[in-house]
């Protein structure tokens, strides 16, 4: 199991892009702006490769190795909010 601090990093890590994305999503919902929704995508998607680092290093750390899984998920978030800044160009 992983040393008390790197479990209490790992969960504000997570925590805080939760909050992010609930706070982005909320935004989109009452303005309606497109590149909202793309960040708010982003930060879900990194709010759950968040919570893939909490299982995989903490709950799981020898059972199964989630790396590339959270790799693909980080890649998958990044690329949406690439995607989105580029869509949004006026």
């Amino acid at each position: 199991m992983s040393s008390p601090v790197a479990m209490m990093v790992y969960f504000l890590c997570f925590a805080a892009s939760s909050a992010c994305g609930g706070l982005l999503v909320r935004s989109y919902l009452r303005a309606r702006t497109p590149l909202l929704l793309w960040t708010a995508a982003c930060f879900v998607l990194l709010a759950l490769n968040n919570f893939l680092v909490i299982v995989d290093l903490v709950f799981l750390p020898e059972a199964i190795d989630l790396q590339i899984l959270r790799l693909t998920v980080t890649l998958i978030a990044v690329a949406t909010l690439v995607y989105g800044f580029i869509w949004e160009i006026d």
